[in-house]
């Protein structure tokens, strides 16, 4: 009964991330962290424009407060809300401004070299964008635009990857992107950090004594 319970609320977690992230794409949503305290259940969001997530005076907390209660039921949801320390470098809000620049009618070409470029630019490792559907003609396809260096399977990929999925809907049809970042901080597991010279010298004449 136990397991039912995990999987119950892992589903809602993930309808409540949808939610958002159609109801919040204004306000550049990233994702959310669902935790219940002894009072409630405290659910913090993370977006590019935390204004827009608050609303003027709160009108717009209180509104997915009472969706939060009502249609998911969350048991005395409390909304707390974070900006995102940097966009450029978080998977799903630059998903989104692809899929928000393609709607516009923007070349697939420019918009994903550009969103690469940025990303780099911010300082991470490694980027893939992923962009698939009616780019040009009739025939669906896929085009990929990489820079610098990326995990694509194993653990590493799965742990030290940030992805993010976007859907734009243009008028030729429907435009998957994804989109895979390697930030800067990441530490892989077969990398290797060697220490400075003088640490070295300083450790040998330790041992020496």
């Amino acid at each position: 009964m136990i397991e039912r319970v995990f999987v119950k609320d892992h589903v809602n977690k993930v309808l409540i991330d949808e939610y958002f992230q159609k109801e919040l794409a204004k306000a550049g949503y990233s994702h959310c962290e669902i935790r219940k305290t002894p009072i409630g259940t405290k659910i913090t969001i993370y977006a590019e424009r935390p204004g827009f997530v608050i609303g003027r005076r709160g009108s717009r907390i209180r509104e997915l407060t009472e969706v939060l209660a009502k249609e998911f039921n969350v048991d005395r949801p409390q909304i707390d809300v974070k900006p995102v320390e940097n966009p450029d470098l978080d998977a799903q809000v630059v998903a989104e401004k692809i899929a928000r620049a393609l709607e516009r009618g923007m070349h697939f070409r420019r918009v994903g070299h550009t969103a690469v470029r940025r990303v780099m630019n911010a300082g991470a490792k490694g980027v893939v964008v992923i962009i698939s559907g009616k780019l040009t003609g009739e025939r669906a396809r896929t085009e990929k635009f990489m820079a610098g260096y990326m995990k694509h399977c194993g653990e590493p990929a799965e742990d030290l990857v940030d992805k993010g999925r976007a859907i734009a809907m243009t008028k030729p049809g429907i435009i998957g992107v994804t989109v895979k970042i390697m930030r800067p901080d990441v530490i892989l597991p077969d990398e290797i950090i060697i220490k400075d010279k003088e640490i070295k010298e300083e450790s040998m004449e330790e041992g020496e004594e």
